[in-house]
């Protein structure tokens, strides 16, 4: 008689207990809720992946009227639309990251309740399910480098390492708002107020040079500062700011590891209050 295979599940321990051999376990799982996410998002709609498209152009468009043209925001000598859209771009993936993730607990809880796998699965999935987005606002933003004449460089190199980052990062603010939101319905509200501050405190519309020199390590505290002016210097060609860099990819680090203290914290009680 073949011998059945059994999995003990046992409550986690420590400050972090981080089980990434579960997670490289159930890494089909992940796959197939990514597909899902995907095919939720695209499937039985008018427009489609074209949608991706028109929103970048709408909001970019939107914001080079107001803040490139009216306000005459500074630019650096760039076309403010590639400027500002070379900011965008990682923004709205970790907008639509943080949102997607943070609420992804609940969405789910039909399926939490009636079977186990490592719930970290649902928020990574959240945030894989955008990566599709990102890549057609990418090509969208190499044809207006071309178009407006910018040109690519060899900088480009570097977005995948920066879109890690900013990945990471989205994660555990993700991970973090998604256990927040089991226990506490209210901030499923709180998080698209949070993300809408959030924008207009980091340097996406504007130029962080435009902040006081003496008020400039502010921004040091924002996450995402170093690398939304890392990803305008790939798409740009200009000189990356390596001490701004390092210290959003501590962030990244760090907001990881406390995203997933807390979750591993609450995750236990997630089967009985979801």
């Amino acid at each position: 008689m073949a011998e059945r295979s059994r999995i003990v599940i046992e409550p986690s321990r420590g400050w972090l207990a981080f089980d990434i051999k579960s997670l490289w376990e159930y890494r089909e799982l992940l796959g197939v809720l990514i597909r899902r996410d995907i095919k939720v998002r695209y499937s039985q709609t008018v427009l489609g992946a074209a949608w991706v498209v028109l929103q970048a152009v709408a909001t970019t468009g939107m914001f080079t009227l107001v803040f490139g043209t009216l306000v005459k925001i500074p630019s650096e000598g760039y076309p403010y639309a590639v400027y500002v859209f070379s900011a965008l771009l990682p923004w709205t993936f970790f907008a639509n990251a943080v949102s997607a993730s943070g609420n992804s607990l609940v969405n789910s809880s039909g399926l939490i309740g009636k079977v186990y796998f490592p719930r970290l699965v649902i928020p990574f999935a959240s945030v894989g399910a955008g990566l599709v987005d990102f890549c057609i606002s990418t090509v969208l933003l190499l044809l207006l480098l071309l178009i407006l004449g910018t040109g690519w460089s060899a900088s480009l190199l570097a977005a995948p390492f920066l879109l890690g980052a900013v990945a990471i990062t989205a994660l555990g603010v993700g991970i973090f708002l998604s256990a927040l939101v089991v226990s506490y319905r209210d901030f499923r509200h709180v998080i698209p107020f949070l993300l809408q501050v959030w924008m207009f405190a980091t340097p996406v519309v504007y130029p962080a040079t435009l902040v006081p020199e003496r008020w400039r390590w502010v921004l040091h505290l924002n996450p995402l500062s170093g690398l939304i002016g890392g990803f305008r210097s790939a798409f740009l060609g200009r000189p990356f700011d390596l001490p701004a860099l390092a210290v959003s990819c501590a962030w990244a680090v760090l907001l990881f590891l406390l995203g997933i203290a807390y979750f591993e914290k609450a995750e236990r009680r997630f089967a009985d209050i979801i």
